[in-house]
């Protein structure tokens, strides 16, 4: 199935924001280095930044950069993982723009300086952006900091990474803490996934096509599936992911919020009130979690990490199934799974169809691949497809059937190329002050919410083989059905 545009019009740019000084806390960390240093030099070179702006890079004195520095930290960075190469004038206007100011909550004067001076320069009304790219044992601080120091005051946003707590008592402080500094309509947390293009058509999915939205329901989905699996292990971060475990770290933070999006009712528009609104809904309709119906698996191999204590039992996957008590979603099972060392590094949610009768094909053969039909597979790992799986009758006498599919590929049908990452987008989104894309304080406490029974009382881990899809546990939790990914 071709999915190309009918026409060959250009990309539109949209709007773009008005003047900013654009601070990263964290900047020589590993998140700036891969993701905000790269993306920022895209977003430049596309000219998606506003006119005028200056990026300051922050850390504690003991780690502090000079200008010169951190101009050369940014071009390596850039250099490794941005697919614009530095070079010729566009890395020169960049690299001008590129400053360094040390912050520590007993002195942040060096911060504030350099936020000053670039203020003056540009002139006239300038936004401040302030992403904090630092672990989450320092947002507290760092929050703190940007209000004695009076860098919270005026035109002002923040961008504040995963996790967003460890639990509901965790996460209602540090959203206290947030709205002691500032409101909530200045706060910008932010998850990844909700950037990327794939995740993002669902909605155009669903919603601009009247073949689907109709059958979007209980009457006719049987179950869906999200499902994030990894071939990565912990990868030397013992200490982050034993306090963390599999479903901290990817399925509150992540699988919820792209089940928001599957799961939510038309929104009025695509604003950031309703849309987060419908968001809302669903997470308010969620019940809590089942542990009966929860996998916790631990590879083979985990309590060998160094760091990690030999009687350790975090989960380095989990497959949980979830219930959504709604006039939509009654009795439709969603069933989440992620975790490390798994078979397969995948990003897919999978709607299974109920099957109609199939008495009249009685020359149907008992060995077709029937495992994979009447099925909506959406891959949303860049660059991202849409796949629908159905019978067809194959060529022949008989009336027999074989499987088929009709996808949709970003990568074959649009110009990729020009395609923003995640965290590319989300920032552009902040600037501009649209929260469309953003978690909100409540929507993130109801999940930790219903995530309650199972942080408290969590069946024990079962091992799995590194490699495979975890144990055999996870293909009881969805009998009768069976992962798409298998």
């Amino acid at each position: 199935m071709s999915g190309r545009p009918s026409s060959s019009r250009p990309r539109r740019t949209g709007p773009r924001p008005g003047n900013h000084v654009i601070v990263l806390f964290g900047a020589t960390g590993d998140l700036a280095k891969r993701k905000l240093l790269p993306g920022l030099y895209h977003l430049a070179c596309a000219g998606l930044l506003p006119d005028n702006y200056r990026i300051i890079g922050t850390a504690p004195p003991e780690s502090a950069l000079s200008d010169a520095d951190f101009v050369q930290h940014a071009h390596d960075s850039v250099n490794e993982f941005c697919v614009i190469k530095p070079a010729g004038s566009s890395w020169d206007e960049f690299a001008a723009r590129l400053s360094f100011g040390a912050a520590s909550p007993q002195d942040p004067s060096p911060l504030v300086s350099a936020v000053e001076k670039a203020e003056k320069a540009i002139g006239g009304s300038v936004g401040r952006l302030f992403h904090l790219a630092v672990p989450p044992s320092a947002f507290t601080s760092v929050i703190g900091l940007l209000g004695s120091s009076g860098l919270a005051a005026g035109d002002t946003k923040v961008i504040i990474e995963k996790p967003f707590g460890t639990d509901l008592p965790s996460a209602r402080a540090l959203n206290a803490a947030v709205h002691a500094v500032f409101d909530e309509s200045q706060v910008f947390r932010i998850d990844h996934f909700l950037g990327k293009e794939s995740v993002d058509n669902i909605l155009a999915f669903r919603f601009a096509n009247g073949l689907f939205e109709p059958i979007w329901n209980r009457d006719h989905i049987r179950y869906v599936q999200i499902d994030v699996p990894e071939t990565l292990s912990i990868e030397g971060r013992a200490a982050f992911y034993d306090a963390t475990g599999a479903y901290r770290d990817m399925v509150v933070t992540h699988l919820f919020q792209v089940l928001g999006f599957l799961a939510m009712e038309p929104p009025t528009s695509l604003e950031a009130k309703p849309l987060r609104d419908e968001k809302g809904k669903v997470f308010d309709a969620l019940r809590a979690i089942d542990v009966r119906h929860v996998v916790r698996g631990q590879y083979t191999g985990y309590r060998s990490s160094p760091g990690v204590p030999a009687d350790s039992d975090t989960e380095t996957m989990v497959a949980v199934r979830v219930e959504i008590e709604n006039w939509r979603w009654h009795g439709v099972p969603f069933y989440l799974r992620s975790g490390k060392s798994l078979a397969a590094s995948r990003q897919t949610v999978t709607l299974g169809f109920r099957e109609p009768p199939m008495r009249m094909f009685r020359v149907h053969r008992q060995d077709a691949p029937m495992g994979r039909v009447n099925e909506i597979i959406i891959d949303f790992a860049d660059p991202g497809s849409i796949k629908i799986e159905f019978l067809a009758k194959e060529p022949g006498p008989d009336m027999t059937l074989g499987a088929t599919e009709m996808k949709f590929s970003y990568d074959d049908s649009f110009a990729h190329s020009m395609a923003l990452e995640g965290y590319e987008r989300l920032i552009l989104l902040a600037m501009l002050g649209d929260q469309s894309l953003f978690t909100r304080a409540d929507g993130i406490e109801r999940v930790w919410e219903i995530s309650e029974p199972l942080l408290t009382s969590p069946p024990p881990v079962e091992p799995y083989e590194p490699g495979s899809w975890g144990p055999a546990s996870v293909s009881k939790l969805i009998a009768p059905y069976r992962w798409y990914l298998r």
